[in-house]
C-alpha cells in the first residue's frame, strides 16, 4: 500500500493527506475527549499529564532521530552504489576503446544490453519493492562472455583488458548492493516503535487542558502536524528507489553510456 502510494500520488499531495488526515483525527479526538470530560480544560491533570508527554516525546524524539538518520544514510548509499556501478560499467566501455573494432563492439553491445536491462527491467521491479537478480542475470553473463573472448595481444592491449575485467567484476558488485539495498527495509520493530509511539502520544495530547477551545485545538494541531511531518519523512526515505524523492537511474544514461541512449 505505502509503495503505491508513493508511486502513485506526488509527494506534495502525500503530504497533505496525510497532515491533514492527522491534524483532523487529532482535533476530532480532542474535541470528544473535551466533550466526553469537561473538567479536563480546567487542567486539572496538565501536571501528570505535562510529565507523561514530556518522558514519551523525548523517547519517542530519540527514536525517530535514529531513524531518520539511519534511512537518509542508506538513501545516500544508496546512491553512490549505482553512481559507482554506472562508472565502473562506463570504465569497461573506455577501457574497450583501445580493443579491436569487432571486440570492441562485442563488448558495447553488451554493455548496452545490461544498461538498458537494468534501466527498462530491473528498475521497475525495484520500483515495486519486487527486486530481481534475475531481471539482468542473462545480460551480466553476457558482458563477461564478451570481455573474456577477447585475447589481448600487445602489453598495451593487457593493461586495459586488465582494467576493464577488474571495473567488470566491480559493476557484478554494485549490481548485488544495488539490490540488496532495494530489498532492505525499515526492520518490522522500529516500525512499531515510530507509528506505535505517534498512536501514544497522540491521545495524550488530548488530555492536556486549555481553558481556551482555540489553544486547546491550536496546540493538539501542532503536535500532530509534527509527527505527520515526521511519518512522511519515514515513509519517503525508507523505499530509496520509490516515489518522487527516489533514486534516479540516470547515472546509466550519462558519460561514456550515454552512446546506448541515441535521442534522449
Amino acid at each position: 500500500m505505502v509503495l503505491w502510494l508513493l508511486n502513485h500520488v506526488s509527494t506534495f499531495a502525500l503530504g497533505f493527506l496525510l497532515v491533514g488526515g492527522i491534524v483532523a483525527l487529532a482535533i476530532t479526538g480532542s474535541l470528544a475527549a473535551r466533550r466526553r470530560f469537561p473538567h479536563l480544560a480546567a487542567g486539572e491533570h496538565n501536571e501528570m499529564v505535562g510529565v507523561a508527554l514530556g518522558m514519551f516525546g523525548a523517547i519517542y524524539g530519540i527514536i525517530l532521530a535514529f531513524v531518520v538518520v539511519t534511512l537518509w544514510t542508506q538513501l545516500e548509499n544508496t546512491q553512490t552504489i549505482v553512481a559507482t556501478e554506472a562508472t565502473d560499467l562506463a570504465l569497461v566501455v573506455r577501457s574497450a576503446e583501445v580493443f579491436p573494432p569487432a571486440d570492441r563492439a562485442r563488448i558495447e553491445k553488451a554493455v548496452g544490453e545490461y544498461a538498458h536491462a537494468v534501466v527498462e527491467v530491473q528498475w521497475p521491479l525495484m520500483r515495486a519493492g519486487r527486486p530481481s537478480y534475475e531481471a539482468t542475470a542473462r545480460q551480466t553473463h553476457e558482458m563477461y562472455v564478451a570481455l573474456q573472448s577477447y585475447e589481448p595481444t600487445t602489453a598495451r592491449a593487457q593493461t586495459f583488458y586488465d582494467e576493464a575485467a577488474a571495473r567488470l567484476n566491480d559493476v557484478a558488485e554494485q549490481r548485488r548492493a544495488r539490490i540488496t539495498m532495494a530489498e532492505t527495509a525499515l526492520p518490522t520493530l522500529l516500525q512499531v516503535l515510530v507509528y506505535g509511539g505517534a498512536l501514544v502520544i497522540l491521545p495524550l495530547t488530548f488530555l492536556f487542558g486549555l481553558r481556551s477551545l482555540k489553544m486547546q485545538l491550536l496546540f493538539v494541531s501542532a503536535v500532530a502536524a509534527l509527527i505527520a511531518f515526521s511519518l512522511l519523512l519515514v515513509m519517503v526515505l525508507d523505499r530509496p528507489f520509490a516515489g518522487e524523492l527516489s533514486v534516479s537511474p540516470a547515472p546509466y544514461k550519462e558519460a561514456a553510456l550515454a552512446k546506448f541512449w541515441p535521442g534522449e
